[in-house]
């Protein structure tokens, strides 16, 4: 069970938007955003600190910022979020706790990959009974239910390289579909230098922010905000990023896209 781990923080953010939360004799609507933003907090830092997560994923914390994620992903209670090619799913356990038992996270693996990550996506679903291992093509991806969240970290330069066999335009429009109205759609990934679009996906494993932001506006996103929480100035984006020179600490965007409604 999730549930006892977040109780307490899960029925404060509750309060917060019933007329029973402690602020709404004031009518001081300002001091409950406060009161929901702080309880939302403590779920999230909960996650942080979930025991199940493994210490090799929480040495990573210094350089990934999961609280930090979390917060800009907007991750709540009850959502429903897909984690595409989750890999060892170090995103998926932080959704998983935080989302709780009324939420669920898709473990999304690309059929191409499935043969090595479908053990990986089991195991997340054995030790998280809310999260669900999904197969599909990327560029029709589907969903058993209208989704909160479409999260993907490091993964999206991949999906142009011809390997994968993707049209990234039609996965672009697949998320949106998948998404409710107001849904966002969260993209983490290396980032390339000014005007390389996405040539050096294959070479270096990064891709140009802004190609990317126009790519996925072009599907029918808004640009909702970006977060400079896995950025590296000190990076100059001319090397691999399984460089051992820059590995783990490559300069990243965090974009935040909406689906309008």
């Amino acid at each position: 069970m999730l549930k006892p781990l977040f109780a307490a923080a899960v029925i404060a953010v509750s309060l917060g938007a019933c007329a029973s939360e402690p602020w709404s004799g004031r009518g001081d609507r300002e001091a409950t955003r406060t009161y929901q933003a702080l309880a939302l907090a403590d779920v999230q830092r909960a996650a942080v600190a979930d025991p199940l997560r493994p210490a090799e994923e929480v040495a990573r914390d210094p350089l990934r910022h999961p609280a930090r994620i979390l917060a800009f992903a907007q991750v709540s209670p009850g959502q429903k979020i897909a984690d595409i090619r989750p890999g060892a799913g170090y995103f998926t356990r932080l959704f998983a706790r935080t989302v709780g038992d009324t939420g669920r996270v898709y473990a999304f693996i690309p059929h191409r990959t499935e043969a090595r990550e479908n053990p990986l996506g089991d195991a997340l679903a054995a030790a998280y009974p809310n999260v669900v291992r999904i197969n599909g093509d990327l560029d029709s991806m589907s969903f058993p239910e209208p989704l909160d969240t479409v999260f993907m970290s490091q993964e999206y330069h991949d999906f142009h390289i011809p390997a994968f066999n993707t049209d990234v335009a039609l996965m672009n429009r697949a998320v949106f579909a998948a998404l409710k109205p107001g849904g966002t759609f969260i993209v983490i990934d290396h980032a390339g230098r000014p005007g390389t679009t996405n040539t050096e996906v294959l070479s270096l494993h990064r891709i140009e922010g802004a190609f990317l932001r126009r790519e996925v506006e072009a599907a029918g996103f808004v640009f909702d905000g970006e977060s400079t929480a896995v950025a590296n100035p000190e990076d100059d984006r001319t090397l691999n990023v399984f460089d051992a020179a820059i590995r783990g600490r490559t300069d990243q965007f965090v974009y935040r896209f909406r689906k309008p409604g």
